[in-house]
């Protein structure tokens, strides 16, 4: 028995991946139309480039390179844009409100690097700064959405995030997979959880 249910997360595993491949490459065909548009748009109203790429860490804690629609102006000190706060436009707002910053992010997926559902990629900063329970979080391939973003995305605290994350690593499933799907689209649809009060999306952790 023991071993038929060590066996459930593997053929688990494999078979989300083909899903994973499946579906985002499908979103990527589908919603071209879309990012280009938006690339356009972020173009216009931020300049190039149009894609922000920045290090994270993925499974096992293994960098890759993750892209999304620059949401911020560059920084720009005489004027006073330094902080993400003052950084972060109206137009980046809406990006992140509706998540169609997230769009790139499906190459992401379709390479690998990424899943459509799992912890989310954070900063590479904080790998230092994780307890080994909260580590444990890297045991999957991070992903566009999670348990997390689901229940309070950028709201809740750091502690109740990384709680989540062990959760989905320990329980996950297609089911599980799906109502965290469901639940994220009725959070983007109700803008619940954009930012955190004072942050223009939340605090760092460990600060």
């Amino acid at each position: 028995m023991v071993d038929d249910m060590a066996g459930v997360p593997r053929r688990y595993d494999a078979l989300k991946r083909v899903l994973d491949i499946l579906s985002a490459g499908a979103g990527l065909i589908l919603l071209s139309p879309v990012m280009v548009v938006v690339a356009i748009l972020v173009a216009v109203k931020l300049g190039r480039p149009v894609l922000f790429a920045q290090q994270r860490p993925g499974r096992d804690g293994q960098l890759f390179t993750l892209r999304k629609f620059r949401t911020m102006r560059d920084v720009q000190v005489e004027k006073g844009l330094v902080s993400d706060e003052q950084r972060l436009t109206q137009f980046g707002r809406a990006l992140r409100a509706t998540s169609l910053d997230e769009l790139p992010t499906l190459w992401n997926v379709v390479r690998g690097d990424m899943s459509v559902v799992g912890p989310r990629p954070l900063l590479a900063e904080y790998l230092p700064r994780y307890s080994p329970e909260q580590a444990r979080r890297h045991e999957v391939r991070p992903g566009i959405t999670g348990l997390a973003q689901a229940n309070g995305r950028n709201a809740i605290t750091w502690e109740s995030k990384f709680a989540m994350d062990v959760e989905y690593v320990d329980s996950r499933s297609l089911g599980l997979d799906a109502r965290i799907l469901l639940a994220t689209v009725r959070s983007v649809v109700a803008r619940e959880g954009i930012t955190q009060h004072g942050h223009a999306t939340t605090s760092k952790f460990g600060e």
